[in-house]
């Protein structure tokens, strides 16, 4: 069942404002688990994982920049 146009707004909120910190703390220690690599493997590793977090959400997040197609439209 597909989400709403509304429901996908709040969950993407909510993934914004609730997950990605969560996920960064996440990145971070994990990260900082391994012995202190070398500044571009390092930033390797936070681009994969910056670009990893929203594959799975990637649904939620298409559109909900565009006007609600739910909505009526207004004819003048």
């Amino acid at each position: 069942m597909a989400l709403s146009y509304k429901a996908r707004r709040r969950w993407s909120l909510i993934l914004l404002l609730i997950g990605l910190p969560l996920y960064i703390v996440v990145a971070v220690s994990l990260v900082g688990l391994l012995s202190r690599p070398s500044f571009v493997l390092e930033l390797l590793i936070y681009l994969g994982l910056g670009i990893l977090w929203a594959l799975p959400f990637k649904f939620i997040f298409k559109g909900i920049g565009q006007a609600d197609p739910d909505a009526p439209s207004e004819q003048d």
